[in-house]
């Protein structure tokens, strides 16, 4: 006669035991990104992290919808946290003209850039509207399909069908109007030649190429995009 513990190791075999399996890799593997990204998570934590987040509304709204004053602020809600990484370092090597965010920049280390960036990209507002809307078929004609007689590509190639971009091809859907206007009248003014992770340089003859009519077309048409 077999012995209880026998039997019971015979009942072992038979179960199924990959799920317990699964549910223990899954364990581990929460445990290497949590140790991974410890830096993060201890910005996040601390009263440091909070203070910052409370400054940066103070310019781009509550929500990080972005805001209508005196300057344009640019929406940061939704925005890919790799973009946002790779604009605050463009202003701390001066890569970006903006004196006002280059103090703010050179404040932050790199864990706090990457838990402002990361908290930004879960935020998800409605887009606060505004633009005028005469131009969206023309904007509309453009992200879909570009100007191929001025050398320009169409939008959604880079920055996607539905405008949230990718890595560090920043998001458009939503952005405020006047404040995309401004960034692609002024590009090479403003934005300096990028680096290897920066991938601002592209857009340089693009925006060159554009008309001023056909850059509010396209600032309209993608401020609607949510």
């Amino acid at each position: 006669m077999r012995s209880l513990l026998t039997i019971a190791r015979l009942r072992l075999c038979e179960v199924d035991l990959r799920p317990v399996l699964l549910a223990l890799s899954l364990i581990v593997a929460g445990s290497v990104v949590v140790h991974g990204d410890e830096g993060v998570i201890a910005v996040r934590a601390s009263g440091g992290f909070e203070a910052k987040l409370q400054y940066c509304k103070t310019c781009h709204g509550l929500s990080a919808q972005g805001y209508r004053g005196y300057f344009p602020m640019p929406r940061l809600a939704g925005q890919q946290p790799q973009y946002i990484e790779n604009q605050l370092r463009a202003f701390i090597e001066r890569r970006r003209s903006n004196p006002i965010m280059a103090n703010v920049a050179h404040a932050l280390n790199p864990s706090m850039i990457s838990a402002l960036a990361t908290h930004f990209h879960h935020l998800d507002p409605k887009p606060i509207g505004g633009a005028p809307r005469g131009g969206l078929a023309l904007g509309k004609r453009i992200y879909e399909e570009g100007l191929p007689e001025s050398n320009v590509a169409a939008c959604w190639a880079c920055h996607g069908t539905d405008g949230k971009g990718q890595n560090e091809i920043p998001r458009l859907a939503g952005q405020l109007y006047e404040y995309t206007v401004g960034q692609l009248t002024g590009w090479a003014k403003l934005r300096g030649q990028g680096t290897a992770v920066d991938t601002s340089a592209i857009m340089a003859p693009t925006a060159h190429n554009l008309t001023r009519s056909q850059v509010e077309a396209v600032a309209a048409y993608v401020s609607t995009l949510q």
